[in-house]
């Protein structure tokens, strides 16, 4: 739960607000080039979304080496395999 809430936090203060300040504009009477903005905005979820995709895939990779059929540790059967309980 709490994981969540930090989650949709900082998605708030990366992308949300940063695109409201840009939208209403503080006082300042220049025009926005919304072509850069939205550029902007695609460059950074982009940046996000591979940065995630890399965690992911690194994640996996340790996984399936870590609990492949070769490892060491996986050599001898569990207590599960051999019929065994408590």
């Amino acid at each position: 739960m709490k994981n969540t809430r930090y989650l949709a936090i900082s998605l708030v203060v990366l992308f949300v607000l940063p695109t409201i300040t840009i939208a209403f504009g503080e006082e300042t009477k220049e025009y926005v080039n919304r072509r850069a903005e939205i550029w902007n905005l695609f460059f950074r979820m982009t940046t996000a979304v591979f940065v995630v995709g890399a965690v992911v895939s690194g994640t996996q990779v340790w996984l399936i080496w870590r609990f492949r059929e070769s490892h060491p540790k996986n050599k001898t059967p569990t207590k599960w395999e051999t019929g065994e309980s408590h």
